[in-house]
């Protein structure tokens, strides 16, 4: 038997829809944008003078280190693709262990996110040196350096917050599909006892109705 609790969180609702379908959405949602991505990277590759650097402050090594980084990038957004597609196509045929490594994947995520609130939390500087490094035609980058190192900070932790809580509901998503998916897989099973003591297990309902009958129904006889 299943709990109510553990029912609701199985298949429970994300986005007004089933998990199912959610992590379908979410699948497809995070394989555009790595498609985009992948798209933007493979037009630099193919035209480096477009999208490199023109300042004469760089020298050669870094332009082949900038190379080397356009290529991993692009190793890394064709990876991305991959575990997407098969995040979504596990949730779509119900395959439990297709959806493992999209989760292994924003796990990893929330993790380092994590680790970038406590940085900020721990050294407060990196703020005001990141925000310096910005370039100077930035959006409201004057009132951000003028602000208080305090006040700057909560901020900061506010948004990254609100970016864990999201990342964090996506995560539950996921996961509870991921049970939806093995439990129904793994549990559709009838147990039937037979007079003298011998337990039969009976296929599903999808698989039994799919089984071909070995012999005709006999004719109806006329009265």
């Amino acid at each position: 038997m299943i709990s109510p609790w553990d029912r609701s969180q199985s298949t429970g609702c994300c986005l007004c829809c089933h998990v199912r379908t959610g992590t379908i959405i979410l699948g497809i949602w995070y394989m555009l944008i790595n498609g985009v991505v992948l798209l933007i990277l493979l037009t630099s590759l193919g035209d480096p003078d477009q999208f490199h650097l023109t300042s004469a402050e760089l020298a050669n090594d870094l332009d082949v280190m900038d190379d080397a980084n356009m290529c991993i990038a692009t190793a890394i957004s064709l990876l991305m693709i991959l575990i997407c597609g098969m995040a979504t196509y596990g949730a779509y045929k119900q395959h439990a262990a297709w959806i493992i490594p999209f989760f292994c994947y924003q796990v990893f995520d929330f993790a380092l996110n994590v680790m970038v609130a406590v940085s900020v939390v721990v050294y407060p500087n990196t703020i005001q040196e990141y925000l310096q490094e910005l370039p100077g035609n930035f959006p409201y980058k004057e009132e951000f350096m003028s602000m208080n190192s305090a006040c700057l900070m909560l901020i900061v932790l506010l948004f990254i917050g609100c970016i864990l809580g999201f990342k964090a509901y996506l995560i539950s998503c996921v996961w509870n599909c991921y049970r939806y998916v093995r439990r129904r897989s793994t549990t559709e099973v009838l147990v039937y006892v037979t007079t003298n003591d011998t337990t039969v297990l009976l296929p599903p309902y999808e698989e039994a109705v799919a089984i071909p009958p070995k012999h005709p129904p006999p004719p109806y006889p006329g009265a």
